[in-house]
């Protein structure tokens, strides 16, 4: 490259087409590339970033623009990073289920960028790589960057070939300079305003016309879900339900990670209070509506009703126990890296409950160790992209109180401000004796907030909502749009 750098191309190909092998030291360049390129970015890491490109939005932000189609010697992992990046530049997310993903090849199809045979080799291409271990994210994400530069200074070294023939050395410079200079996104990718409008326009009339889901996850009580802003709990957000003691939240907590399975969810439940046989039992009981206090007596009925249960969803619901004080953000993170690895991406976490973790880094101010686990969960919501339901404790005024508001928050108010939807429990010793409880809005950050919903209850049978009777004043539906 030097000796063309500076004017002097090799005498031997005067007069004959300049090839690869005329550039000195190219032809031991790509010889060594190669084996590098073999040894590093073989199949197996290949197959890790495709799946990462389908499956994870942070290594979609950190990555984006950075990966090209033709960088993948597997031509559908080509098409899938493309499918994916092209989903994501217009909605500033990836499909997030099945139905989705049926959707986009059916539409890659109708424009004709994939025939019915291809879509048929990506579809499985797809379900071969939502098995694929996507742990160690930022060091796939770093590889990733070494994988897109030597790919991109390879292709620049070969397309420099006709241009140093021509002499327009400039040219080849900037090639070759772009390629070394690509990196990961550390901000995680600018939205720019003004260019993304016509896809949020796009999405809204999809979303009018039916065409695309809500992306919540969903409640299980459809009632509940239309007061919600995302149709059901937002993935990125700290969802959190508020109550004093003996109030059911451990039971609202189990019923809806029971929910969000059956919806074909999957759900990570950590209980920091109650045991995980005793969740196991609750969970047993809420599923086969069978009462709690009388599944020894039906086992049989019970078994094959929770049988009958997960083979009808085919999603996972994991239950993990701590004792109490001893989980951090930083354990759970490791705990969902851990399930990466064995191909199981979480759609929604519930913690049972975050009062009873401890912070990263222990303060003497109790408030401040508070304050760290609530953002620390949030945080992490939004890292993972999954919906976080968890519960806090009122005051003693809280549990004394006919409706339980945001004021009577535990310990410390940073809660609340932290919180994107906060929903309190009421109950008086009458509406108890009857099945009854309210559920009230206390504070939320994209929705309506200050009205009530009387909901029917079965605990026996550990059924924390049957049904919504009658909605307070002020208890708005979230528009479709």
């Amino acid at each position: 490259m030097h000796a063309a750098a500076t004017g002097s191309l090799p005498a031997a190909v005067a007069g004959a087409p300049l090839t690869i092998a005329h550039i000195p030291g190219a032809t031991a360049l790509f010889e060594t590339t190669e084996t590098y390129s073999k040894a590093l970015f073989g199949d197996d890491f290949q197959n890790r970033v495709a799946a990462l490109a389908c499956r994870d939005m942070k290594f979609m932000q950190a990555t984006e623009g950075l990966i090209q189609p033709k960088f993948f010697d597997n031509g559908l992992n080509g098409h899938v990073v493309r499918i994916a990046s092209d989903f994501y530049k217009k909605y500033r997310r990836l499909p997030n289920d099945g139905s989705i993903w049926t959707r986009v090849l059916t539409d890659e199809m109708v424009a004709k960028r994939l025939s019915k045979d291809d879509a048929r080799l990506v579809a499985a291409k797809l379900h071969e790589l939502f098995g694929v271990d996507i742990s160690d994210r930022d060091y796939v994400v770093d590889r990733t960057v070494e994988f897109a530069k030597h790919q991109a200074v390879q292709s620049a070294i070969l397309n420099s070939v006709n241009l140093l023939e021509r002499r327009e050395f400039d040219r080849v410079n900037k090639m070759i300079t772009d390629a070394v200079n690509i990196g990961k996104h550390e901000e995680g990718g600018a939205y720019d305003m003004r260019e993304q409008l016509m896809a949020r326009t796009a999405d809204r009339i999809d979303r009018l016309m039916g065409k695309k889901l809500p992306q919540g996850i969903t409640t299980g009580v459809p009632k509940l879900d239309a007061r919600l802003y995302h149709q059901g709990w937002g993935r990125k957000e700290l969802s959190v339900l508020l109550g004093g003691a003996k109030t059911g939240k451990t039971t609202a907590l189990l019923n809806f990670a029971i929910n969000a399975t059956a919806a074909g969810f999957n759900v990570l439940y950590l209980t920091l209070e109650v045991s995980a046989a005793i969740i196991a039992d609750r969970m047993d009981s809420n599923i086969s509506e069978i009462k709690a206090m009388e599944l020894f007596q039906h086992h049989d009925t019970v078994r094959q009703k929770v049988t009958e249960f997960f083979d009808r969803t085919r999603a996972n619901l994991k239950v993990h126990e701590f004792p109490t004080g001893t989980l951090s953000v930083s354990d759970l993170r490791r705990i969902i890296e851990r399930y990466k690895g064995q191909g199981v991406l979480f759609d929604m976490v519930v913690v049972d409950y975050a009062d009873l973790m401890r912070p990263d880094r222990h303060s003497d101010q109790a408030i401040e160790n508070s304050k760290s686990i609530y953002i620390g969960l949030r945080g992490l919501a939004m890292e993972e992209n999954i919906a976080l339901l968890t519960a806090t404790q009122a005051n003693r005024e809280g549990y004394k109180s006919a409706v339980v508001k945001a004021e009577h928050v535990a310990e410390d108010f940073n809660k609340v401000r932290i919180a994107d939807i906060l929903i309190s429990i009421s109950l008086t010793d009458e509406e108890r004796a009857n099945g009854y409880a309210r559920l009230f809005f206390a504070a939320a950050r994209n929705s309506a907030s200050g009205f009530s919903l009387t909901i029917m209850q079965d605990i026996e049978r550990m059924k924390f909502i049957k049904d919504i009777v009658e909605e307070g004043a002020g208890a708005p539906l979230m528009p479709v749009v």
